[in-house]
């Protein structure tokens, strides 16, 4: 693709990037084919070709260009973020580094209206602080004919039961876990589930409280910086695990959360650029692991099951397009002797993405639907997934219950 950038233009590191990424398309469309936007709609402003068009179009504008409005930021809002389209892409265009780009500038060149940014914004209040989450998960409990549906579907039925965790002192090897914002308060489960599977593997999980939000909420919503901040507050709060030495210092950094596990994988990239943490944040995007990565590795004779059941399993995004490990989940299951059934089109979105099940709601309810059309196919007892946003959000269909794969694993152990 060419592109028609000034010198004074590529001074800026940001535009730079984006030359670079646009110029590896082809405009060929392969993107469009499982772009899960444009199976929905069917405009070419709503698939990869388009939008990045589009934001070709907007990077290259002058500030008072007015073909630069409301109307390029809404077809920019409603992209998923998948990353669908990076796996179909047969030239490699890393599409989501131009979409952060052009996100950015859009929220810049052309202001939201004020109840879109107080939508926004209480957002990212409420989701990213896990004990602020938590508290008002329990209001909402109490008040839950008030609340409204799009939040209403989201909220577990009662309060779950975590269970104990083992003393993970009394292992030799040891993981760091990022306990995440709003899944303690989803599915307090999954992490305790974790604990207790690597446990019966010899591996401990050491606490670091003082680690959050992994960023992706904040980044993702455009508040870029306070993204970065947060990254950098969990670099601190791992580092003085990661900087021991020998048995004492911990080997991997685990995520339960496969969007966790994706944004952490980049903190390198997205802090490359900062001399205080670059170095740091490369070592922490090193030893970033989804579960699954830790399991895979793993002789998994000592985790015997008392009984297997019929299950299906959603791989999102995050774990297949980001981080590149579609089939991983449904290996380990079928190596601890778990039937799983096919599912039809397991490459495209559950429409939860952060956020977006909240933001466009619609498109995000269609996209549900259609994937659990997909997954109740074969009949399964239990729905699995990786990725807390979308057992949420597959979960408030009320249909096929949906839990994520450790806790069966957990579950089904002698």
């Amino acid at each position: 693709m060419q592109t028609h950038f000034t010198e004074e233009a590529l001074k800026q590191p940001h535009i730079r990037e984006a030359d670079r990424v646009l110029r590896t398309c082809v405009h060929c469309g392969f993107c469009n084919a499982t772009c899960p936007t444009y199976q929905l709609l069917g405009d070419e402003r709503d698939g990869p070709r388009g939008r990045i068009y589009l934001m070709k179009e907007l990077l290259e504008s002058r500030g008072d260009d007015d073909r630069i409005t409301e109307e390029t930021r809404l077809h920019l809002d409603r992209c998923l973020t998948c990353r669908n389209c990076e796996t179909t892409c047969p030239s490699g265009v890393e599409y989501h580094k131009l979409l952060d780009i052009g996100r950015a500038e859009i929220e810049r060149r052309v202001p939201r209206k004020a109840s879109e940014r107080a939508l926004r914004y209480g957002l990212r209040k409420a989701l990213v602080d896990p004990k602020r989450f938590q508290a008002l998960l329990r209001l909402g409990l109490i008040f839950k004919p008030l609340v409204p549906g799009a939040l209403k579907a989201k909220m577990p039925p009662a309060p779950v039961d975590a269970g104990q965790r083992p003393d993970h002192g009394r292992h030799a090897r040891q993981m760091l876990i990022l306990e995440g914002c709003v899944q303690p308060g989803l599915s307090p489960n999954t992490n305790a589930a974790t604990a207790r599977v690597l446990d019966r593997l010899g591996i401990g999980l050491t606490p670091a409280p003082e680690a959050g939000c992994c960023g992706a909420i904040d980044y993702h919503l455009n508040a870029q910086d306070d993204g970065r901040a947060r990254m950098r507050a969990n670099i601190d709060a791992w580092w003085p695990h990661i900087e021991k030495a020998g048995e004492a210092g911990v080997e991997a950094i685990v995520q339960t959360a496969s969007g966790c596990g994706a944004f952490v994988k980049e903190y390198g990239e997205l802090l490359e650029d900062d001399p205080q943490y670059a170095e740091k944040a490369k070592r922490i995007s090193e030893l970033a692991k989804d579960l699954v990565e830790v399991l895979r590795d793993e002789d998994l004779a000592p985790l015997t099951l008392e009984k297997s059941r019929r299950l299906a399993f959603h791989c999102p995004c995050t774990l297949q397009h980001a981080q590149k490990l579609g089939g991983a989940v449904e290996g380990v299951l079928t190596r601890l002797g778990f039937s799983l059934t096919p599912v039809q089109d397991a490459h495209l979105c559950c429409g939860s993405a952060g956020t977006y099940s909240i933001t466009q709601p619609e498109l995000s309810t269609q996209l549900r639907d259609n994937k659990l059309d997909n997954l109740e196919a074969g009949d399964p007892e239990v729905i699995v997934t990786a990725n807390i946003g979308c057992q949420t959000h597959l979960a408030g269909a009320g249909r096929t219950p949906v839990r994520h794969w450790i806790e069966i694993v957990d579950e089904a152990l002698t």
